[in-house]
């Protein structure tokens, strides 16, 4: 949609009912503005397709469908769809009007975030896919550009960690990527984001997400992306071929959590990153109860009276500390500093050594307790940060019982996962665990194995009769690809309908495989006629006309022969010219052997005539003796051939 065009729109009304007021941002596949709901009295979104997209019949369908999906999935951290419909030709969606501006916007004006910030921005938009991963949907194209950070209650988005955050263009997403099938392949995702998978084998999953959600957190925590460079294609590849670097590597004083995080959410391999969006969620929720209770820790040591030395280990002592060297909000009651003298009067020496004694007391008090906090705070420390943490073992290849077995014996609580295909591994054999081995986790944690569901196959549907974007529907969800084969005619199936499949139904295919099907051209323009009954010359002239060409098998039959007693393709099928009609043809009924009679009695030698389906005339004495026959005997003559015997 050009500037022209989008200007013409700002004032219309679509549908009689959104009053488009201004345009908020256009991008690759569509431009998006604000509207007035007139009939709700409320602003939306809308979104509008650009031209180009809409001539892709398939991507309009994808559309359609993907964002009937995402109007039904209702979640405070997902931008709501409203409604959708067309106009002038071109799709369109109207959504919730998000009062902010995007996560890329943020990071433009500020470059980066503190990680408080960025978990609690990450944390909500994990959420909002999570809930679409439990919908069976993948966004596919994670990036902070589709993350929406609305204003907080709190004052504006400066304050981050208030701030609602909305994910945004699920449905667009999915729809770009499916349409591009059908243009050679090539890769629909910003290569900044992009998974490893997604470039070798163009195959999207929850895992996917989770990768593209890992980038955005590198980005948010350091101010750039892993990867870049003037080459979209060998940008793509930097993901394939190499590890995400760590952040405290670009930014330095960032946690090491942060690290771990980071580099588990963006390994290479999917079965090593959790799960789904969900999987990531728990893993940030836990990060960020780390992070606060380093944060506690630390401000309890700061609150240690500071000593004449380092606090190095949980052996070292304290000195004691004098009144004198406190700040005055420290001091208790009566407290000089050091060198003041008492005014009223001078202090008698008993009640001075008194004096002294009790300081000395509260010295000593005050000296232990210091160091049992410093204790309390060292042991708290090593048991926060080390002691309640142990490996994680290493779990991949056992079997279902030896991995519950491990898990009783060392007080892991084990939880099992929705399960993985695997072409390398049996059936309910371990494929994958989070954590993955060797790494923290809280001594009787949870451990989540996946187990092995086999190898993955899907079986192809009955496509027969399915209209071609019906029948690429069927294999989509079942993900298997369509390949358009040859077009033949067909006399039963309707134009453009699916007659057959190559494998056939039935067959088991691993994800991604091609399905090649033959479509139909309809019936074929000229029809067979009827050509049983007629003389082989006869038919031959018909077919000529016709411009189809006879083909003559003969046989036997007790029709005249050179008549036409069959025919294939059958009367009335459709053919196209040079087609060729076989012919059966009659060769005439068989041949019967007369049999020999002759010196027979008369009435016998006629009975044994007409049992072999001849006629009988007799001459002269009836009930006398065959002198002669006519035709002779073992002659070969046509059934009902009148056969003569001279009787005398």
């Amino acid at each position: 949609m050009d500037t022209t065009v989008a200007d013409t729109l700002i004032g219309t009304t679509i549908d009689g009912r959104y009053r488009i007021t201004g345009r908020v941002a256009r991008g690759g596949m569509a431009t998006v503005y604000t509207a007035t709901d007139e009939r709700l009295e409320r602003t939306v979104a809308l979104k509008i397709i650009h031209p180009s997209q809409a001539a892709n019949a398939h991507f309009v369908d994808r559309f359609t469908d993907e964002a009937k999906t995402i109007a039904r999935l209702t979640h405070p951290n997902v931008v709501a769809v409203y409604d959708q419909g067309r106009h002038q030709g071109l799709p369109y969606l109207v959504m919730e009007y998000v009062q902010g501006r995007t996560l890329r916007d943020l990071l433009t004006q500020r470059r980066r975030l503190n990680p408080v910030e960025a978990l609690a921005i990450l944390e909500q938009m994990l959420a909002a896919i999570a809930a679409a991963h439990r919908a069976g949907l993948v966004h596919r194209d994670v990036k902070p550009e589709n993350v929406l950070v609305a204003e907080a209650p709190s004052g504006g988005v400066a304050n981050l960690v208030d701030a609602v955050v909305k994910v945004a263009d699920f449905g667009l997403a999915r729809a770009v990527e499916a349409s591009s099938a059908d243009e050679g392949g090539q890769l629909m995702a910003t290569v900044a984001y992009v998974a490893p998978e997604l470039v070798t084998d163009g195959h999207a999953d929850a895992r996917t997400d989770v990768y593209s959600a890992g980038i955005v957190l590198f980005e948010m925590l350091t101010g750039r992306v892993p990867f870049d460079g003037d080459d979209p294609v060998a940008v793509a590849w930097e993901h394939v071929d190499n590890d995400v670097p760590a952040p405290s590597g670009i930014v330095r004083g960032l946690p090491s959590v942060l690290d771990d995080l980071t580099a588990r959410a963006t390994r290479r391999d999917p079965g090593a990153r959790p799960t789904d969006a969900g999987a990531l969620l728990a893993e940030v929720q836990t990060v960020r109860d780390d992070l606060g209770a380093a944060n506690v820790e630390t401000a309890l040591l700061r609150q240690v009276p500071p000593s004449r030395g380092p606090v190095a280990d949980a052996t070292t002592i304290v000195p004691a500390v004098g009144a004198g060297d406190r700040p005055n909000w420290a001091r208790l009651p009566n407290q000089a500093p050091r060198g003041q003298q008492y005014t009223a009067g001078r202090v008698p020496r008993s009640r001075s050594r008194s004096l002294g004694a009790g300081a000395d007391r509260r010295r000593i008090l005050l000296t232990a307790a210091v160091a049992v906090m410093v204790l309390v705070v060292i042991g708290s420390t090593w048991w926060v940060t080390l002691g309640r943490y142990t490996d994680s073992p290493p779990m991949v290849n056992m079997t279902r019982a030896q991995a519950e077995l491990y898990a009783q014996q060392n007080g892991f609580e084990l939880l099992i996962g929705d399960g993985a295909y695997s072409e390398t591994l049996p059936k309910d054999t371990v494929v994958s665990q989070d954590p993955p081995a060797n790494e923290r986790i809280v001594r009787g944690g949870v451990l989540t194995v996946n187990l092995s569901l086999g190898p993955e196959r899907f079986a192809v549907p009955d496509l027969a009769g399915l209209e071609l974007s019906a029948a690429r529907g069927e294999l989509e969800q079942i993900n298997l690809k369509l390949k358009e084969g040859a077009r033949q005619y067909s006399d039963t199936v309707p134009e453009g309908a699916v007659i057959s499949s190559d494998p056939k139904q039935g067959t088991q295919l691993k994800r991604g495989a091609t399905i090649t099907v033959v479509l139909s051209k309809g019936r074929a323009p000229i029809r067979v006629p009827d050509l049983t009954g007629k003389n082989i010359n006869d038919a031959r002239g018909e077919l000529a006309r016709l411009g189809l060409t006879a083909a003559e098998v003969y046989k036997d039959s007790d029709q005249p022969a050179d008549t036409v007693i069959g025919q294939n393709p059958k009367p009335n099928t459709g053919a196209t010219k040079d087609d060729t009609v076989t012919l059966d043809v009659s060769k005439g009924p068989p041949l019967v052997t007369v049999p020999d009679v002759t010196n027979q009695p008369c009435q016998q030698a006629k009975a044994a005539l007409e049992g072999q389906g001849l006629r009988v005339r007799i001459d002269f004495n009836a009930n006398a003796v065959v002198r002669s026959q006519q035709p002779p005997g073992n002659t070969q003559v046509p059934p009902q051939t009148e056969v003569a015997i001279q009787c005398f």
